[in-house]
């Protein structure tokens, strides 16, 4: 089968080519900035989407027609069918999945296409007023925590107020939410499920907890796997790399590691953090995704990020980038608070102000470009190049 690289950021150039990757004759697309790759790719291939995610090296998923559409369709199953709102970049399998389950449906997604703002938000809103029947069309979207906690500061103009009211479900996805961004959503009336899922699980795959119909979640010493007809092939021209992520259990069961800590309790995820986010303070291990969700449940610290840094006395130490001027008391509220859930050795040791947190084009948190920031921030050098 042929693969037909997409390179334009245009949401509607991505939208037609995926069109055609899913429900016509091909060919399959290749998004992201990926390396070379083959003109030819497996009979079934949608889309061949490469990431490197916050952290490690690029790498290429292979997604099937079959595994999108299992995915869409257990979503449709799991909050109902409707009118979407494209609020992400079409390079990402959040982004790709808004479109798959608009496709699949019938339904062309609204789009908000150039800078996500508020306002643009609420424009591209306005425009939804699809009817069946004589009766409303539920509208839904899909975001990352940026952009509701944005979305969420601007909700004092009643446009903005308006269009998150609006949604039948808005999905939340791509990093932690943090549970004072979701109290105020919940206050204003906006409602949210969380998502938690990857570009091998073709996207969000357990909401609020619990697995989508079809999807299974297991914790083997510690780690998160996930089972289902949604599961990417592997990674292109990568057989090591697909065989450490996806393996077969002594049943035939395939299972995808997901390098996720967490459990499985009562038939509910709870993911603590990355098994490879982890720093030695003292001598200590602290999880890095525990310290951040503490201190992001603190008020002014929304939308802080924790990162490791060196330490003269400890080897290494929490600290929080945010965006914005560093105060002394937010410290010493967010050591207070980590003390008291995780312990003294996982205190935060500082905050860096940044003059923004670097993002990915999924709009999570940049962690290695963050890392280097505040490495050069307090080392005096210039930043380092982008």
């Amino acid at each position: 089968m042929r693969l037909q690289p997409v390179a334009s950021d245009d949401p509607r150039d991505v939208l037609r080519a995926l069109r055609g990757a899913v429900l016509g004759a091909g060919p399959a697309i290749a998004l992201g900035a990926a390396p070379a790759l083959p003109d030819r790719v497996p009979a079934g291939t949608a889309v061949v989407l490469t990431t490197s995610g916050s952290t490690g090296e690029p790498k290429s998923v292979v997604l099937s027609r079959a595994a999108l559409t299992a995915s869409a369709l257990a979503t449709a199953a799991r909050i109902g069918e409707g009118h979407w709102l494209l609020s992400l970049s079409g390079g990402y399998v959040a982004g790709v999945q808004v479109m798959v389950r608009a496709l699949v449906t019938g339904r062309d997604p609204a789009i908000l296409a150039g800078r996500f703002t508020p306002q643009a938000f609420a424009h591209a809103v306005s425009g939804m007023h699809s009817t069946a029947g004589g009766e409303r069309v539920p509208t839904y979207t899909s975001l990352v925590p940026a952009q509701l906690q944005t979305l969420l500061d601007a909700s004092d103009d009643p446009d903005v107020r308006r269009a998150l009211r609006s949604f039948e479900t808005i999905l939340v996805g791509g990093q932690a939410l943090p549970a004072a961004v979701r109290e105020r959503a919940a206050e204003l009336g906006v409602r949210v499920v969380r998502t938690y899922g990857s570009t091998e699980t073709s996207g969000g795959c357990v909401y609020d907890g619990v697995p989508l119909d079809g999807v299974r979640v297991a914790a083997v010493d510690g780690e998160l796997r996930i089972c289902g007809p949604h599961l990417a092939d592997g990674y292109l021209g990568d057989p090591e790399r697909t065989a450490a992520a996806f393996v077969t259990d002594a049943s035939g069961v395939r299972w995808y590691r997901t390098g996720d800590a967490g459990t499985v309790e009562g038939g509910v995820v709870a993911v603590t953090g990355r098994i490879d986010n982890v720093i030695v303070s003292g001598g200590v291990n602290v999880s890095l995704d525990r310290v951040e969700r503490v201190v992001q449940a603190v008020p002014g610290l929304e939308t802080a990020v924790v990162v490791g840094a060196a330490h003269a006395r400890w080897g290494q130490t929490p600290v929080i980038a945010l965006a914005g001027p560093a105060d002394e008391r937010l410290l010493a509220a967010a050591r207070a608070a980590v003390a008291a859930e995780i312990g003294k050795p996982a205190r935060p040791d500082r905050i860096v102000a940044l003059p923004e947190i670097p993002r990915l084009a999924s709009g999570k948190p940049d962690r290695r470009a963050i890392t280097a920031l505040v490495a050069a921030a307090e080392s005096g050098s210039p930043p380092p190049r982008p």
